[in-house]
């Protein structure tokens, strides 16, 4: 499963953003920017705004040169309805927080694109109507902070649900007719054939809608793969799949290619190194593909210790590595050459202090704080003996180091 992603599961997304000529971003009265190039949508790595200890986006620019970023997630209000949220709780027409990330990020010369879905919650593709309605929904994200770019992340078991599909590739296609230039990317799952039976359904259902996006990226990752290798051969495996699908040629199918990947220990424990990430950047690089991103910002920092104890955190990668080492590869593929000296590090704030500590036999109702392996942590819902951090999608959120 991807997103521990820090968001668990594997399976499908879809990434849509904007088109645009020139490599800086300004601000202007409505809101609205001017573009980055392309290259810099198809290279964004995903960043939690709200969860899994949000890193500082300007340090990671200052330290890396990256300049887009894929804020996650939109969902659907978790008490029901067709209006877009920030993790099912946060309406966006009301945001404020993932606004003022988005200012820091492009008062840098940055730009960012938005993510719709992950692994949990309800999908606005399953909570609205038809097409022109999830359409709708995700316009007010468009609207609302003068987008480039957005993320379609279609995931199990959204994508196991034909209506459901149905309305995102719809809205998708909506979506690029009505907002002109609009550079488009569908991602679904990845398997060692390249994709499994509801990708491929869901490349149809595109086919039968007449939506051609820009690329079609897979996650070969949570899947039984092994390194960099099993990775290449999936993609040479999905290139193929997109020849016979759309009639493409194999040129055709790589420039509307992509790669998501996990960087460090996936959830199902797999490991990508630096040097898989190399390996796949060349491959991707050399084969003239259209995208390149990784889950995730929050995950891009070396654990204590370094391989976590054999686990798969939301907020480090179980990796021996410097902070940002796979930002780094993304910029590359970006087209950019990340600082080859180290910048003086943003201050850490002072944590702080810990709630009273977490446990097993007691039990927590929602917005009850306990204190868990140096983190705060309150519960969304009622609770028992389930250990904060366990898994993404478990009761517990994550407030940060104390």
């Amino acid at each position: 499963m991807r997103r521990l992603r820090a968001c668990l599961g594997a399976a499908a997304a879809v990434t849509l953003a904007a088109a645009g000529t020139t490599a800086l971003v300004a601000s202007n009265a409505s809101g609205a920017t001017t573009a980055l190039s392309n290259r810099w949508y198809a290279a964004a790595p995903y960043l939690m705004p709200l969860d899994n200890d949000p890193p500082d986006p300007g340090a990671i620019m200052d330290a890396t040169g990256l300049k887009a970023f894929q804020l996650a997630f939109i969902l659907a209000p978790n008490g029901g309805g067709c209006s877009p949220t920030w993790g099912g709780t946060a309406p966006v027409s009301s945001d404020t927080a993932v606004q003022s990330t988005i200012n820091t990020i492009r008062a840098k010369g940055g730009d960012v694109s938005i993510s719709i879905g992950g692994y949990g919650g309800t999908k606005l593709g399953q909570a609205c109507a038809d097409p022109a309605s999830t359409a709708a929904a995700y316009q007010q994200v468009i609207t609302k902070y003068g987008l480039h770019a957005i993320d379609f992340d279609l995931e199990e078991p959204e994508y196991e649900n034909t209506a459901a599909i149905h309305n995102e590739i719809g809205a998708a296609k909506i979506l690029q007719q009505n907002n002109p230039g609009l550079y488009v990317s569908v991602t679904t799952a990845g398997t060692a054939d390249g994709t499994g039976w509801f990708g491929k359904q869901m490349l149809l259902e595109a086919k039968s809608q007449g939506f051609t996006p820009n690329n079609f990226s897979i996650m070969p990752f949570d899947g039984g793969f092994n390194g960099a290798a099993s990775q290449t051969s999936a993609l040479t495996n999905f290139n193929s799949i997109l020849q016979s699908t759309f009639g493409w040629d194999q040129a055709t199918a790589y420039a509307h290619e992509g790669f998501s990947g996990m960087n460090g220990r996936s959830d199902t424990g797999e490991i990508f190194t630096q040097a898989d990430f190399q390996t796949v950047l060349d491959y991707a690089t050399s084969h003239n593909m259209d995208r390149f991103t990784f889950w995730s910002l929050n995950r891009d920092r070396q654990c204590s210790p370094p391989d976590n104890g054999g686990r798969t955190s939301g907020t480090c990668s179980s990796v021996a590595q410097s902070d940002w080492d796979f930002a780094k590869y993304s910029v590359k593929f970006a087209g950019a050459t990340p600082p080859s000296t180290t910048p003086t590090p943003t201050p850490t704030p002072t944590p702080t202090s810990c709630k009273t500590a977490w446990s097993a036999s007691a039990v927590y109702t929602a917005g009850n704080e306990v204190s868990y392996g140096n983190h705060n942590w309150k519960a969304k819902w009622w609770t028992q003996n389930e250990v904060p951090g366990a898994s993404q999608w478990g009761p517990w959120q994550d407030e940060g180091a104390c």
